[in-house]
């Protein structure tokens, strides 16, 4: 990766505290199995310009007239070496990927109920592979910087920004935790599908309060369950298959969260449940997906006998100065 534009942005600014995590020598400290083997796979990728760069439903880049056959075919197993694409979808010089989630319908759910980002700073927590990163770039924001440690999903944004390397979208290799505390620089803060998977939530949700200005906004999705204020499902083992989710929270008890930690203005801006149309298996992504996760014929419970995952989406503000 080539962290030089991402550099210059934040020297000199309040996000000078990450550039100890913008260098070579910060990758070359991750110790993941295949992490070279990924790194290996985006330096071989195919010398292309891309002649556009377009962010809409899908997220395309370059187009099909932009390379020879060869170069393409090359380009599409290289792609294909970086397999599962949960996140997307993607189109890459007319090399679509078609991902497991259908990311473009939590986008729409969203998009027109938060502040505008227009010339907003923005954090993506577990961005994964980039694909909504991109689409706060297309809706505005003048830098995106998203958080995902799990290295395949990095790996994939790598590739992907390879060929729009001028776009201010960056994902660093880091969790929530490694950030420097209490930034104070982001205009908005995202955090989709992460909140379940954090062993104490509400050390989370101080997190995320603390990287915003004061007046930011925070974006929270995360999956609930029905019931009363203070209820929250913790599952025995699994929850869907995942063996990472520690606490799933009803909607007044998300609500009594984030009043607790100081959130204002706190707004249930949608609820709904998750289908086969949203997430399901692809070529791009050959494994179990959530139809296996699901238990009968009406799969409203998952194979554990917990209701079926259904997501909320709230927005809320960090008080003013």
């Amino acid at each position: 990766m080539n962290f030089t534009k991402l550099k210059d942005c934040i020297a000199g600014s309040e996000l000078q505290p990450l550039l100890p995590f913008i260098s070579d020598e910060f990758l070359d400290s991750i110790r993941h199995g295949d992490h070279y083997r990924w790194r290996r796979l985006v330096s071989d990728l195919p010398a292309l310009q891309a002649s556009a760069l377009e962010i809409g439903e899908t997220v395309r880049i370059g187009k099909r007239t932009d390379g020879d056959p060869e170069q393409l075919a090359n380009l599409e197993s290289l792609l294909r070496e970086l397999i599962p694409w949960r996140k997307g979808p993607f189109e890459l010089f007319g090399v679509f990927i078609d991902s497991e989630w259908q990311s473009q319908l939590k986008w729409a759910r969203l998009a027109h109920r938060i502040a505008p980002l227009q010339g907003r700073r923005v954090l993506d927590v577990g961005s994964g592979n980039g694909y909504s990163s991109f689409r706060m770039f297309g809706s505005g924001a003048s830098l995106v910087i998203g958080l995902e440690p799990h290295i395949p999903y990095y790996g994939q944004f790598c590739a992907i920004k390879h060929y729009a390397p001028d776009a201010p979208v960056h994902v660093l290799p880091l969790t929530m935790e490694q950030m420097p505390e209490s930034l104070e620089c982001f205009d908005t803060v995202f955090s989709m599908g992460v909140l379940y998977h954090r062993r104490s939530p509400l050390d989370h949700l101080l997190q995320l309060f603390g990287q915003l200005v004061p007046g930011g906004q925070l974006v929270m999705e995360t999956i609930y369950v029905d019931g009363g204020s203070g209820y929250s499902l913790v599952p025995r083992e699994r929850y869907a298959r995942m063996n990472n989710v520690w606490f799933i929270p009803s909607v007044p008890s998300l609500v009594q969260w984030l009043e607790k930690v100081g959130f204002v203005n706190i707004e249930v801006v949608d609820e709904s449940l998750t289908t086969s149309v949203e997430q399901r298996q692809t070529t791009w992504m050959p494994y179990d997906s959530l139809i296996d996760a699901l238990s009968g014929e009406s799969q409203e419970q998952t194979i554990e006998g917990y209701p079926a995952p259904r997501r909320v989406v709230v927005i809320c503000d960090k008080p003013g100065s």
